[in-house]
């Protein structure tokens, strides 16, 4: 007996918040099948104090209206959130599902069998503090992508494991960009999602990789961006994030759900701009619309000024602080067209993209970081 009541408390604790009673009945069948003790409370007693549930270690259980709630109550992002729906989940439930960064959605009574697998597996442990950089450009051709490719060369160079990510579908193809488009691998219009999963390690077996860095992009084919959802996005971040890798997305700067969960995802977003008056008056309105999902927004600023716009007023103008200033890299355009991106030991590209890297590593674990 003794056993047995260690092994129960063992068990993760479990919670639930769901106003529609039959799908709470069918909540508490599947526990019961489960093995597992589901209590029930509002979403919002306690909040505050270690009485609210939102505090409390192990899964929790909600309808999309509590999670809605949980939105609009500006609740962090945790562990062990697990969105549960009488009916198949819609796109707006993703959505609402990839803001609040749950786990799981689950559609009963279809998944029932992935319910009773969560409630009954034993707590999970954390395998990695992965990360995830957002890189939007505050215009067309403002140098997000190659950017974003620097980052990804950068911090895979130092011995890190890094996932680059085509998150535009209109994007030219990150793995062109490296020069990687004959490398083996699944681009996104190969790539299956099933039940809003994916394994990180998985990922980088499937992927074009070279040394620790592995590329999801869009491919040349004529569904290129079949692939390209915001739960394929959502999943790939969190199998990144969860396998300790540093994730690194070339965002779209257009609204849409595949930016809003990029960025909502993010530790931190970069906007991208050149030195120029016009790419100011752009950056503002992206940089409005980024700062709605994420607080963690920095700056990288690229040379030349044509007339004469400092790095340092254009932050200021923005309000935002600024990651990296760059000079223009002379002859970039042309490597690009011949091989690919490659860095050079004097880069400024790497340059900037080490400056950025050095804000990222001050995040917390687990958390965002004040940019």
């Amino acid at each position: 007996m003794e056993t047995d009541s260690r092994e129960r408390s063992a068990r993760p604790a479990v919670t639930m918040s769901i106003d529609l009673r039959g799908l709470r009945d069918e909540v508490y069948r599947i526990a019961a099948a489960a093995d597992c003790v589901v209590e029930e409370q509002n979403l919002l007693v306690g909040i505050g104090s270690k009485r609210s549930i939102w505090d409390r270690n192990g899964n929790i259980l909600l309808d999309f209206a509590a999670a809605e709630t949980a939105l609009s109550a500006g609740f962090p992002r945790r562990e062990g959130v697990v969105l549960v729906t009488a009916e198949p989940p819609t796109l707006e439930d993703w959505r609402t599902a990839t803001a609040l960064g749950a786990e799981h959605v689950i559609s009963l009574p279809s998944d029932e069998d992935t319910l009773v697998r969560i409630l009954g597996a034993p707590a999970a442990s954390v395998t990695g503090d992965g990360g995830i950089v957002a890189v939007v450009g505050a215009r067309g051709g403002a140098g997000a992508s190659t950017l974003a490719a620097a980052l990804g060369l950068s911090a895979s160079g130092t011995g890190g494991r890094v996932i680059l990510v085509e998150g535009d579908r209109y994007g030219s193809g990150l793995d062109l960009l490296l020069g990687w488009e004959n490398v083996p691998g699944l681009r996104w219009s190969g790539l299956v999602v099933e039940g809003g999963r994916v394994s990180g390690d998985a990922l980088h077996g499937a992927l074009p990789s070279r040394g620790g860095l592995s590329v999801l992009a869009l491919g040349r084919s004529a569904d290129r961006g079949a692939g390209l959802t915001a739960p394929a996005v959502a999943a790939v971040l969190d199998a990144g994030r969860a396998a300790g890798d540093l994730v690194v997305c070339d965002a779209p700067r257009h609204p849409d759900e595949i930016s809003d969960a990029l960025y909502a995802a993010a530790d931190l977003v970069v906007l991208m701009l050149p030195a120029e008056l016009r790419s100011v008056t752009s950056a503002e309105a992206v940089a409005a619309h980024v700062a709605d999902r994420n607080a963690n927004v920095g700056l990288v600023v690229r040379g030349p000024a044509p007339g004469g716009l400092r790095a340092e007023d254009i932050a200021v103008a923005l309000e935002l602080p600024l990651l990296a200033s760059m000079r223009a890299e002379p002859g970039l355009a042309e490597r690009l067209e011949r091989g690919g991106l490659v860095l050079g030991r004097r880069s400024p590209l790497r340059a900037a993209a080490n400056d950025v890297l050095e804000t990222f590593s001050q995040k917390p674990r687990h958390g965002g970081l004040a940019a």
